[in-house]
C-alpha cells in the first residue's frame, strides 16, 4: 500500500517559480512608484524654481518717457532728476513705499536717496503707493546735501540711478548731464 505514493516534485518547481515571479513583480512596482514619486517630486520642485526665477528676473516697472533735470539756482548744478515709471506688461504691483533708489556718480554713492512720487494717472480704487496695470507715476530724486549726496551731478557727467523694488529686477537708468546747465532750467537728459 505504501509502494503506490510516489514522490513527484515537478508540480512544487513551478510553484517555486511562480512565488518568485510575483516577488519580482511586487519589488519592481515598489521601486518604480517610489522613483516615479521622486520624479514628480523633483519636477513640481523645478518648476517653482523657474517659476520664481521669471518673476524675480523679469522687471514689473520701466520708464515711461523722458528723464528731466532741474538745474539749480546757481547754475552748472542740478537739482532734481525727475522720471515717469510705468508697470510693465504682465508685471506684478510695485510697492512704491518699499522701493529702494540709489545714486551714483563720480564722486557719491548713496543707496537710499532723497526721492518722493507722486501718482499722475492712477486707480481710484486701488491704494495710491502701489503702480499697478495702466498706472503712471512721476519719480523725483533731489540732489540736496540732506539726501547723502556731497556734489550735485555737473555737466557733462555721468550718473546712474537704480530704482530697487521689492520684488522682481532693478530697473537701472545712466544718464549724462547736458554740456551746459542754466539757473532753474529743465534738460532732457540721455
Amino acid at each position: 500500500m505504501f509502494s503506490k505514493i510516489q514522490k513527484n516534485d515537478s508540480a512544487f518547481t513551478g510553484l517555486e517559480a511562480a512565488i518568485v515571479l510575483i516577488a519580482f513583480v511586487v519589488v519592481a512596482a515598489v521601486f518604480s512608484y517610489v522613483m516615479l514619486g521622486a520624479g514628480f517630486y523633483t519636477t513640481q520642485k523645478s518648476q517653482e524654481v523657474v517659476h520664481t526665477g521669471v518673476q524675480q528676473a523679469s522687471s514689473s516697472i520701466g520708464i515711461s518717457g523722458d528723464v528731466i533735470i532741474k538745474g539749480d539756482s546757481d547754475g552748472d548744478n542740478a537739482s532734481t532728476l525727475t522720471f515717469y515709471v510705468t508697470s510693465t506688461a504682465g508685471g506684478a504691483p510695485v510697492d512704491l513705499d518699499k522701493t529702494l533708489i540709489t545714486y551714483a556718480d563720480t564722486s557719491d554713492f548713496v543707496s537710499n536717496c532723497n526721492w518722493s512720487y507722486t501718482g499722475e494717472i492712477t486707480d481710484e480704487g486701488t491704494p495710491d503707493n502701489l503702480v499697478e496695470a495702466g498706472e503712471k507715476y512721476q519719480v523725483v530724486v533731489n540732489f540736496t546735501a540732506t539726501s547723502g549726496i556731497t556734489s550735485k551731478p555737473t555737466m557733462n557727467e555721468v550718473i546712474k540711478i537704480e530704482v530697487k523694488p521689492p520684488e522682481g529686477a532693478v530697473l537701472a537708468l545712466s544718464r549724462t548731464m547736458p554740456p551746459e546747465i542754466s539757473a532753474d532750467s529743465y534738460y532732457t537728459v540721455y
